[in-house]
């Protein structure tokens, strides 16, 4: 059974632990609203130039000599795997998942037989996957000194997609991020870029009947704007991803300081029990060392 110092130090400790994690939610309760703002208004400008770029190259007569980008290098051997996660933990389950829906389509591609390369953006996700893939992850990315999440930083990685993409070193490329629902719920995702794939939204049938003028030709508008998607989608990614990060620490830390005030009550019971029997077993021998005199 602890002594009374030992109960003592470590309701002080817990209580310390406690005052940490009610911060913590506190920081990331203000950091949610502007990132869920930010995802929000990411949204429609992604979708709608997904959806802009696969209605203009439905007005593209020589589909087979049309950007590689959109219809794909015409082989299934090698994919290349962006995974998105936060550079610091405590966070719940947000890296988990993540890393738990990448880990799935690796183990598919495997199967296949299939060529597997890895891009890690966030230090979490490398340090969940450089023990089983650590030959096949060929660059790992932070932003720890990025304060906010920028399109400078999804540039930056659309960039490096893209110079492997030019080289032909993968045929398909995949993003793996969470989707930003509530603050209780983050869904992962797995999205194509690489070549461009229709998103399923609402938006997405009304896009299709929308004739569209413009000018110059189509191939130079897609040669422009193709690039541009890539890191359009990362950058997406990324802003889900950052809402979703602090909605999960929230969570996190709101059942953390729940929890060590839960521990601190039963340590308290336990140390007043121990006092109080401390305190009964002094009384009973001063009473009978009375006794005996």
């Amino acid at each position: 059974m602890p002594s009374l110092d030992d109960l003592k130090k470590r309701i002080t400790s817990v209580k310390s632990t406690q005052k940490i994690t009610k911060a913590m939610k506190m920081v990331a309760t203000a950091k949610l609203r502007k990132a869920q703002e930010n995802a929000e208004k990411g949204r429609p400008y992604s979708e709608k130039m997904n959806n802009i770029i696969l209605n203009l190259s439905n007005g593209v007569a020589d589909k087979d000599n049309s950007s590689k980008l959109l219809v794909g290098t015409g082989k299934d051997e090698t994919h290349l795997c962006v995974v998105l996660t936060a550079d610091r933990g405590l966070c719940g389950g947000f890296n988990t998942n993540i890393i738990k829906k990448a880990k799935s389509h690796f183990e598919d591609i495997k199967k296949k037989g299939k060529n597997l390369k890895i891009i890690t953006v966030g230090m979490k996700g490398y340090d969940q996957l450089k023990r089983n893939y650590e030959n096949q992850i060929i660059k790992k990315i932070t932003f720890k000194e990025s304060k906010n999440i920028n399109y400078f930083d999804a540039e930056k990685v659309g960039k490096f997609v893209l110079d492997k993409f030019e080289n032909q070193e993968f045929d398909i490329c995949y993003i793996f991020y969470n989707q930003f629902k509530n603050v209780m719920t983050q869904i992962p995702q797995k999205q194509k870029i690489i070549p461009l794939q229709k998103e399923n939204t609402e938006e997405t049938n009304e896009e299709e009947n929308i004739n569209y003028e413009f000018e110059p030709d189509e191939d130079e508008i897609l040669n422009n704007l193709l690039p541009k998607n890539i890191s359009t989608q990362i950058f997406k990614a990324m802003l889900e991803n950052s809402a979703s990060e602090q909605g999960s620490r929230m969570t996190a830390m709101d059942n953390a300081t729940r929890n060590a005030g839960e521990l601190v009550d039963k340590l308290s019971i336990e140390y007043n029990r121990s006092r109080q029997a401390s305190i009964t077993k002094e009384l009973i021998e001063i009473i009978s060392g009375a006794e005996s005199l």
